[in-house]
C-alpha cells in the first residue's frame, strides 16, 4: 500500500506507533519498523539526552528499518533539555520526529537541516493548519476518541478528518480509535494517508510493560474510559480504575476552584508504577476508547499482518463487489 505518508518514511504500510510515556521504547518501536510500520521511541521517557542516545543505538542493533523518536514540548518550571534531545535525535540519524504538546516551530529549523521529517500531533483543524504553515511534513490528526489528550474541542474522528482533508495540503494520519483494517480503510476513505495507533501498540507482546496493563486493555470496553482534567483544560482519555474515580470526585467537589495539587496523587508519577510494576490503581493512565476493539495481544509483526490483510480484504472484495 502506497500513500503520501509511506513515501515520506520510507515505509511499506502506513502505520504508525505514537509516542507513549514509559511504553516507546526500543523493543516495541523497533518491532513495528520491523514489520513495516514506523517505530517510536518517547524521548521524554528518557530522563536524559544521553539516555535517549543509547535507546537510538539500541533501536538500531533490533531494526535496520527507519523509525523516529517523539518529541513533547510541555510547559514545565524545569524544561527538559530540549536541545540536547534534538541533537542526541540528529547525531543518532534518526529521520523522522513526531513533536507534540506546544508550538515546535523553534526545532524545525536544525532538524530540516539534518533531514529529518516532522509529523506533529494536532487536536484541532486550526492548530493542523498552523503546524502546516511554519513548516510540518505532515500532520497526526487526533479525534475525540484518542487515548492521552484529546484537546478541548471533542470532535471526533468522522468529522475532523474530513475536515482536515478539506483544509490541508501536507499529508495527515488519523489518530484515535485505530485498531484493525476497518480502520484503515475508513481513515483512508476519510482523507488520511495512514493510521496513528497508541493503545493497540500497548496490546502486543513486544510492548516493555507490566502483563496487568495488557490485560485490562483486552478487558475494558468501549465505556471504560474516563475524561479527567476537564476543569483544568488539559482533558486526558484514561482507563477508569479506583485513583480515576477518586479524581473525578475531587473535580466534581471542589469544581471551577480545583487547582493540579489537589489531584497530584493521581497523576505525578505514577506512570512507572502503572506501566513497569503494574499497580493498576496506582492512578491515571491514558487510553484509548479503542480498548472495545481490543480483545487479544498478539506479536506486532502479527498485528500489523492482520491490519493490512484484513484493509486489503476490504477494499478489493466487499468494497469492490458493492461498486461493482
Amino acid at each position: 500500500m502506497k500513500t503520501r505518508i509511506t513515501e515520506l518514511f520510507g515505509i511499506e504500510h502506513p502505520i504508525v506507533q505514537g509516542g507513549m510515556h514509559c511504553v516507546g521504547l526500543a523493543p516495541l518501536a523497533a518491532a513495528v519498523s520491523n514489520a513495516g510500520g514506523l517505530g517510536i521511541i518517547t524521548a521524554l521517557t528518557l530522563p536524559t539526552p544521553e539516555k535517549l542516545s543509547e535507546e537510538i543505538r539500541r533501536c538500531r542493533e533490533l531494526t535496520d528499518k527507519p523509525f523516529g523518536v517523539n518529541l513533547t514540548f510541555l510547559p514545565s518550571v524545569k524544561q527538559p533539555d530540549y536541545p540536547g534531545y534534538v541533537r542526541a535525535i540528529i547525531e543518532g540519524g534518526v529521520k523522522a520526529v513526531e513533536t507534540a504538546g506546544n508550538n515546535p516551530e523553534k526545532v524545525l529549523p536544525v532538524l530540516h537541516e539534518a533531514g529529518v521529517k516532522i509529523i506533529h500531533k494536532c487536536t484541532s483543524i486550526r492548530h493542523a493548519l498552523k503546524a502546516e504553515r511554519i513548516g510540518c511534513d505532515a500532520i497526526s490528526v487526533d479525534g475525540f476518541e484518542c487515548g492521552g489528550h484529546p484537546g478541548e474541542d471533542d470532535v471526533p474522528n468522522f468529522i475532523l478528518l474530513p475536515r482536515a482533508a478539506q483544509e490541508l495540503k501536507v499529508p495527515f494520519i488519523a489518530s484515535g480509535g485505530m485498531a484493525d483494517g476497518r480502520s484503515l480503510v475508513a481513515a483512508l476513505a476519510l482523507g488520511a494517508e495512514g493510521i496513528n495507533m497508541g493503545t493497540r501498540f500497548l496490546a502486543t507482546r513486544e510492548a516493555p510493560v507490566h502483563q496487568n496493563v495488557k490485560d485490562a486493555i483486552v478487558r475494558a470496553s468501549e465505556l471504560d474510559t474516563r475524561l479527567v482534567m476537564r476543569p483544568l483544560r488539559n482533558t486526558e482519555r484514561v482507563l477508569t480504575n479506583a485513583a480515576v474515580e477518586r479524581m473525578l470526585q475531587k473535580e466534581r467537589e471542589f469544581g471551577s476552584s480545583i487547582q493540579f495539587k489537589d489531584i497530584a496523587d493521581e497523576v505525578a508519577g505514577v506512570y512507572p508504577r502503572v506501566m513497569y510494576d503494574g499497580e493498576m490503581d496506582a492512578g491515571a493512565w491514558s487510553c484509548g476508547m479503542v480498548a472495545g476493539l481490543i480483545d487479544d495481544i498478539p506479536s506486532v509483526a502479527d498485528l500489523i499482518e492482520r491490519i493490512m490483510s484484513e484493509a486489503d480484504s476490504i477494499i478489493q472484495r466487499r468494497l469492490a463487489a458493492i461498486v461493482g
